[in-house]
């Protein structure tokens, strides 16, 4: 009975014990120079383990990890040995799953801190080339970016009918960048990694992965933009087997754009990849890649926004060309399809790409559409808009275009002629007349004797215009005077008491 008493009661700790601990207590606090600075550093270190074990428990319950060793995410790399740092770095993917609101700096700091310096290790890890990207490791890591990056953006409160940003518009900027820059560096180094099996990764980097990140082309802020092109380019120069895929997914978010919306951010970039990709493009060219071209880049030209990537398309087209130059005659056909009427500055742009255009145009192509072109460009040279007209007029000043004009001239002369004359009368800007007079001069040097014959045809017909306005004036003037003797004679009959009779009316022997 004694003995189960006493054994219930608790037990003295040892002097050993008790000295060992006043001797770690003593340490402790010589190391960290007074009791509070020791509290405070500890209640730190315990709370962030606490997040880590309060996170990591709710989110990743233990079948995720199955398989997989497990070791705390919150250890360093050089804190395990080289057998545990591929499970570490799969703890710390799995952690980095976690989604913060970034709207609200305050709310959930001390896990947004953690979670960032969770991905900073892992990138730093990454480019130490230490990493083994197995099957697992690359499950995790493409589960971490989706889980990151793809989001659906919030509706568009823009005004203005453009699509996308205009210049006159700040870009606005995402609250999650400091996090959002560190999982695209992550997924950059995944994708440029040498030793990456492209037969296990193209599992997971899947269609379903490349179109909800061409998605992420619509973001507004252009940080984002220019991460996301960087790396699809990187995508379509490693995956080949989803080129094909890129390539019709990209044209299918074009359709959209032109076609129903006209409303996207990242037009810009998307052409800015293509741009390298048909410089890469094998000769001679399929029928999908000029398909591409009649179908995607021609009506492009059509939004209202085409100046934010108008450099860009006109690369593209470019590009096009000079892999086959038949498809120069397409190229001006289409622009002159979509030339814009009552749009100027949209038509200083297209008279800037039709130049580079017909400097890589040659003879033959150049005659299949040179009737159209120069009538537009007769309509150009009148315009009363003072920068279109001189943009028209220098063109005359280009080598290779005046080279082209001259083999033609007997075609192109009559078309432009009469617009230099009616310029050189009725002009109101002083800069085009004077560029009236340098074009003249310039084609009489050219054929004195064709811009004779073109002044003589302009004056037959200002004097057969002459001839039948004057005509027209005779018989309005006889019509007049027949209805009003017409009227005469019918007031007459009815003053006189006569019956009222309908008089035939008189007939004109001039044709109207």
């Amino acid at each position: 009975m004694i003995k189960q008493i006493l054994s219930k009661l608790p037990k003295k700790v040892p002097k050993s014990d008790s000295s060992e601990s006043a001797r770690s207590d003593s340490s402790n606090t010589t190391s960290f120079g007074n009791v509070f600075q020791c509290t405070n550093v500890g209640s730190t270190i315990s709370s962030k383990l606490n997040v880590v074990k309060r996170v990591s428990s709710v989110v990743f319950p233990a079948s995720m990890s199955a398989g997989v060793e497990a070791v705390d995410p919150c250890l360093s790399f050089k804190d395990v040995s080289n057998t545990q740092k591929q499970s570490l770095f799969i703890s710390k993917l799995n952690l980095c799953c976690q989604v913060y609101d970034m709207s609200d700096p305050d709310k959930n700091s001390a896990e947004q801190d953690l979670k960032r310096q969770m991905l900073v290790d892992l990138v730093d890890f990454v480019s130490s080339g230490s990493v083994k990207f197995t099957e697992p490791a690359i499950a995790a890591l493409c589960k971490m970016c989706a889980t990151n990056l793809f989001r659906v953006f919030p509706p568009k409160f823009r005004t203005s009918n453009t699509g996308g940003e205009t210049e006159d518009e700040e870009p606005m900027f995402d609250p999650a960048w400091s996090h959002l820059q560190v999982v695209y560096d992550l997924l950059l180094q995944f994708i440029n990694y040498n030793s990456l099996d492209v037969k296990v990764a193209k599992v997971h980097i899947d269609h379903a992965f490349i179109l909800r990140l061409l998605d992420l082309f619509d973001s507004e802020d252009p940080r984002e933009r220019d991460c996301l092109k960087t790396i699809l380019h990187r995508i379509y120069g490693k995956f080949m087997v989803h080129r094909p895929f890129i390539r019709k997914s990209v044209s299918n978010i074009i359709y959209r754009f032109v076609f129903e919306t006209e409303r996207h951010n990242g037009i810009a970039e998307l052409l800015e990849i293509f741009g390298s990709v048909i410089s890469g493009f094998a000769l001679p060219l399929k029928d999908e890649h000029k398909i591409f071209l009649w179908r995607a880049l021609i009506p492009l030209h059509k939004p209202k926004s085409v100046g934010i990537y108008h450099q860009q398309l006109i690369y593209c087209v470019t590009q096009f060309i000079e892999k086959d130059q038949k498809l120069a005659s397409s190229v001006i056909k289409g622009l002159l399809k979509y030339w814009p009427v009552t749009n100027s500055q949209k038509e200083l742009m297209f008279m800037s790409e039709l130049e580079e255009i017909l400097e890589m145009t040659s003879m033959s192509e150049f005659q299949k559409i040179m009737v159209p072109l120069f009538r537009r460009m007769a309509c150009c040279l009148n315009s009363s808009h003072y920068q279109v007209a001189e943009r028209a007029h220098l063109l005359w000043n280009n080598e290779h275009i005046l080279n082209l004009i001259t083999q033609n001239r007997q075609v192109i002369l009559p078309l432009v002629f009469s617009a230099l004359v009616r310029n050189a009368q009725s002009h109101w800007n002083q800069a085009v007349l004077n560029l009236t007079q340098n074009v003249r001069k310039m084609l009489c040097q050219m054929d004195e004797e064709l811009v004779l014959a073109c002044q003589r045809r302009i004056e037959e017909e200002e004097s057969s215009a002459s001839a039948a306005a004057e005509r027209r004036r005779v018989t309005w003037e006889r019509l007049e005077a027949a209805a009003t003797a017409t009227a005469t004679a019918s007031v007459q009959s009815v003053g006189g008491g006569d019956v009222l009779v309908p008089v035939k009316s008189a007939t004109c022997s001039v044709a109207c």
